[in-house]
């Protein structure tokens, strides 16, 4: 090897293990379809845990479906660090608007985003359907199957989960029960 490829080598070594330690590998975050429920891990430690909603049309991956993807995802992105809750988000911008909680027929996206990509071939789609972890105004409808495809959280469950895990972080979908799914290494 030449002198002059070794910094190269270096930068890329480096600039790779930066990449790598910037993925959220400590916490893992497990959703059960059934229970409407969530557990947030840190290692195999369990930290919390939270009523969700997932859709209530269908699971699966099609779009078009509005279905809540299956298996294993990360959070790709995190949107609107230090908005107040119940902001309302339209295209993953802040638009001014509060929206208060149980506000009658408002069903926006609030609070906080939580980007989720699929890393299955069954969930590959998730990422460009637009699914979320986020915060929800329709909070008396948590513990229900009530979204149209994301995983919807109170706003200040949204808030201390966004704070608490990182992009990278392991999401595990499934039709079992949070006990079962956890008792699975990752």
């Amino acid at each position: 090897m030449s002198l002059a490829s070794r910094p190269a080598l270096l930068f890329l070594a480096t600039s790779l293990a930066l990449l790598s330690s910037c993925a959220d590998r400590s916490h893992r975050i497990i959703v059960s379809v059934p229970e409407q429920r969530m557990a947030v891990f840190k290692k195999e430690q369990l930290l919390a845990t939270f009523p969700i909603s997932t859709s209530r049309f269908a699971l699966g991956d099609i779009p078009g479906s509005n279905g809540t993807p299956l298996g294993r995802l990360e959070i790709a992105e995190k949107i609107g660090a230090g908005q107040p809750m119940g902001m309302k988000f339209k295209s993953r911008r802040p638009t001014g608007e509060i929206v208060p909680v149980n506000a009658p027929g408002r069903d926006p996206i609030v609070t906080r985003i939580l980007w989720l990509k699929g890393k299955e071939r069954w969930n590959a789609n998730a990422y460009s359907r637009y699914i979320y972890i986020h915060g929800t105004p329709e909070e008396a409808r948590l513990g229900t199957p009530a979204s149209f495809g994301c995983v919807r959280m109170a706003s200040r469950d949204i808030v201390w989960l966004f704070n608490t895990v990182g992009k990278g972080c392991q999401v595990d979908i499934s039709t079992q029960p949070l006990a079962v799914v956890a008792r699975r290494r990752s």
